[in-house]
């Protein structure tokens, strides 16, 4: 009896760890990519924000609780980069916000603690707002990370601020959503939590699966098994997914069902209350998905829907732009939207001494240790990552 049973306990622990996977319900896997094709994908996800903030620069904030017109012009030119960085360089604020992390892994290392990236980001010389401000102000008055981030002390916990600074952890994670929660984990709770921390995970887990997949509608749909199935978060991106269902040929339908959902109303943050001002990461984030989903894969459709969608319609666009190039890779944007980039990419981000080619490199590199710490192998002409 005692060895029958032994032999009972020794197959249910011997069947619970075989099955043990990603977290995420599937077993790990292992696939092999081109050391090119990282770095093209690397790439194309720091270039597809910088030409998504753009695109979508001179409408932030301007049209709130409302889509914005299609008589209204969405401009793009030769010289609209070089102007943004000649005059408004606070525009990439979620780009160099991103540097500030990303510089720490740089000189630290990949387990560089959250001290080091809480006190970066606290005594940064440039302005914050919202739940980075009030984070910022926490941790120079005393209050540490992540305390600094919590609805206890940050009454902007659920706003954006993760959502548009996250995209590091996910490029810095090929394939590997995982790892790219660790990081996650250790940064966006600094200035958010609850849902405002879901809106960061969400789009890391989404860049870090765009590395390995081609299919939008899967990389939506497989990066929200991150996010706890209670939180409003994931209740709001599965309203929009079932939405896009309902509405498969018009976003604009799709929107306006946002709008009349209980996600379009900011209930925290103290400018958004009794006012058409929405900065919480649920309804932005919802945003995001509409422009990957009616997008179809194109960058201009995509960038446009999440753009016309409103509130924060540049980092909005820069989020799914981000991602849709990561899938694609820097080789696969056109002249017509990298042309304008390209004077660009040798100058410093405003308060950084780093630039788009400099990141480009950095991202990389920080890419192929990754790979290796988290159990993959980096050879001489491809890497094996972990899945």
């Amino acid at each position: 009896m005692k060895n029958t049973l032994l032999a009972f306990v020794v197959a249910i622990l011997f069947t619970a760890f075989s099955s043990c996977g990603t977290g995420s319900g599937e077993e790990e896997k292992t696939i092999t990519m081109a050391k090119s094709e990282l770095l093209n994908k690397v790439k194309g996800g720091w270039a597809g924000q910088a030409i998504g903030v753009t695109y979508g620069g001179p409408t932030e904030f301007r049209y709130l609780s409302r889509m914005i017109p299609d008589s209204v012009e969405l401009r793009w030119d030769d010289s609209l980069v070089v102007m943004f960085y000649d005059n408004a360089p606070g525009l990439y604020d979620d780009i160099y916000m991103d540097l500030t992390f990303v510089d720490i892994f740089e000189k630290e290392g990949l387990d560089a603690p959250v001290e080091s990236f809480a006190n970066a980001f606290a005594n940064a010389d440039y302005m914050l707002w919202h739940a980075n401000q009030a984070a910022r102000y926490n941790i120079l008055n005393g209050i540490q990370a992540p305390a600094s981030g919590h609805w206890k002390h940050n009454m902007h916990a659920d706003d954006i601020d993760f959502q548009i600074e996250a995209d590091f952890a996910g490029l810095m994670a090929p394939g590997m959503v995982n790892a790219a929660m660790v990081y996650a984990d250790r940064i966006g709770h600094i200035m958010n939590y609850g849902d405002g921390y879901y809106g960061g995970a969400y789009v890391a887990a989404m860049y870090s699966l765009a590395f390995v997949n081609d299919d939008v509608n899967k990389i939506v749909n497989e990066a929200l098994k991150v996010i706890p199935e209670e939180s409003n978060y994931y209740k709001c991106m599965a309203d929009v997914i079932a939405f896009h269902k309902q509405f498969p040929d018009d976003w604009k339908m799709a929107w306006q069902a946002i709008e009349e959902s209980e996600w379009a109303v900011d209930q925290h943050c103290p400018d958004g209350i009794a006012s058409p001002f929405n900065i919480d990461a649920t309804v932005n984030s919802a945003y995001v998905l509409l422009g990957l989903l009616y997008g179809e894969g194109d960058l201009k459709k995509t960038m446009d829907v999440s753009t016309r969608a409103g509130q924060d319609s540049d980092c909005n666009p820069a989020t799914a732009a981000g991602i849709l190039c990561t899938m694609y890779g820097y080789e696969a944007i056109s002249d017509y939207w990298l042309d304008p980039l390209k004077p660009g990419e040798d100058r410093d981000f405003a308060y950084t001494t780093i630039s788009l080619t400099d990141v480009y490199d950095m991202g990389y590199r920080h890419a192929l240790k990754e790979i290796e710490a988290y159990g993959g192998t980096v050879g001489e002409e491809s890497v094996e990552i972990k899945v």
